[in-house]
């Protein structure tokens, strides 16, 4: 396999993509308590997958509940490093902050992964963001990767049309198994 210069990464959001959302009235929630942690099925094999491809997995996710005081930044960095040891992630990027905080790293700013980039020496035009949100499809767009939009059926309207649209991590994977087999990255 071909790559440009530079490594190339998959960014994926947590809530949604990596693990259930809590989902009330059509929106999604992020969990606020460990034993609603569910990492969704086939999502494990889905990152082997990714990983074999030569990817760096740095998961990317808001996580504005602590601002708001609803959840304690140490449940939601212990959520992240049992994750990230679980699903063998590279890399995790997390902003605390909400919207008012005018932040760099919220999404749909594309600061988590343009830091993550930075540090890793990643290469964000042949990289991929893969998130279930208008913000994740924002932010990838921002950041000048290539988005997949898992559609989880949120009452929620896309500003952004993504290069790809499925059902989940795993359809994904296939999308951009193909992409790379293109020699499009």
């Amino acid at each position: 396999m071909s790559f440009h210069s530079g490594r190339h990464g998959v960014f994926l959001d947590r809530d949604g993509v990596l693990i259930e959302s809590q989902i009330r009235g059509g929106k999604p929630y992020a969990v606020t308590a460990a034993e609603d942690v569910k990492i969704i099925p086939g999502v494990a094999g889905a990152c082997r997958d990714l990983s074999s491809l030569g990817f760096l997995l740095v998961m990317t996710t808001n996580q504005p509940d602590v601002a708001r005081g609803k959840v304690s930044e140490a449940f939601v960095r212990q959520t992240n490093a049992a994750l990230a040891a679980t699903l063998v992630l590279d890399s995790v990027e997390a902003c605390l902050h909400d919207d008012a905080d005018g932040c760099d790293c919220r999404k749909p700013k594309p600061g988590l992964m343009i830091h993550a980039a930075t540090r890793l020496g990643i290469d964000l035009g042949a990289s991929f963001v893969v998130g279930d949100r208008w913000r994740d499809v924002e932010a990838g767009k921002a950041a000048g990767c290539r988005t997949v939009f898992i559609d989880c059926g949120y009452d929620e309207v896309l500003k952004t049309k993504p290069d790809f649209t499925c059902r989940s991590l795993s359809d994904a994977v296939q999308w951009i198994r193909i992409q790379t087999s293109l020699g499009d990255t």
